[in-house]
């Protein structure tokens, strides 16, 4: 079974926070060989700057005076990857999954977000792709237009997952040009409203995604 819920806009560390305490009580369930439950969590978070463990300081080319200018956060989080921006207008998704109960490994699980991302971005008629030796979703991977549209970012422990996804759906993608996005220098970001150039009904999207991750897990659900 999987848990939906939606947390509309949170700030960065209270989300981080209520996500710890989800992943902490599934692994604790686990460990006493208890069933576990799946959390897929979407959320928008206020302008933040986010660095995972194996990421440079260095890819954030403002310094924190400027950060504050701009209305935005800089938060040192526990997830793989390197920094990356979240902010409004971006779909962020937290699935708390135990993978034993879909039968599958990390490797598997995160290829899986991505096609449900890319299912996702097809219905809106923009072509996802893969991006051989990067995680996450992209366009025009063979051209030298070349760029992001979703990072993937995870922590798991136990085989339980969390962090997750971030979505440019109506994104303010300026906000990029204060970072390498996830350590690339040479790769571009994008939204689904660049690429289709009119605004996203975001409540619509997330049904969809919701929809998408859903039909996808469940199928490999372990009776």
């Amino acid at each position: 079974m999987i848990q939906f819920s939606d947390w509309g806009l949170v700030e960065y560390k209270a989300g981080w926070d209520k996500q710890e305490a989800l992943f902490s009580s599934v692994i604790d369930r686990k460990l006493k060989s208890l069933s576990t439950t799946n959390y897929l969590i979407l959320c928008e978070h206020p302008h933040v700057y986010t660095l995972g463990k194996s990421g440079d300081e260095q890819n954030l080319l403002i310094n924190y005076i400027q950060l504050q200018a701009k209305n935005a956060q800089f938060v040192k989080t526990n997830r793989g990857g390197d920094i990356t921006y979240h902010g409004p207008g971006q779909v962020v998704g937290y699935p708390i999954f135990d993978l034993a109960n879909f039968g599958m490994g990390l490797k598997q699980y995160i290829f899986y977000i991505e096609e449900a991302i890319i299912n996702t971005l097809n219905l809106y008629g923009i072509a996802g792709e893969r991006l051989d030796g990067a995680t996450g979703v992209w366009l025009d991977t063979e051209k030298p237009t070349c760029r992001k549209i979703c990072a993937i970012g995870v922590r798991s422990s136990h085989f339980v997952t969390m962090h997750g996804f971030a979505l440019n759906v109506n994104t303010q993608l300026e906000y990029f040009n204060f970072i390498n996005p996830c350590g690339f220098v040479d790769k571009g970001v994008t939204s689904m409203e660049k690429e289709l150039n009119a605004p996203i009904n975001i409540d619509e999207l997330k049904a969809i995604l919701k929809d998408e991750i859903m039909k996808l897990f469940m199928e490999h659900q372990s009776h």
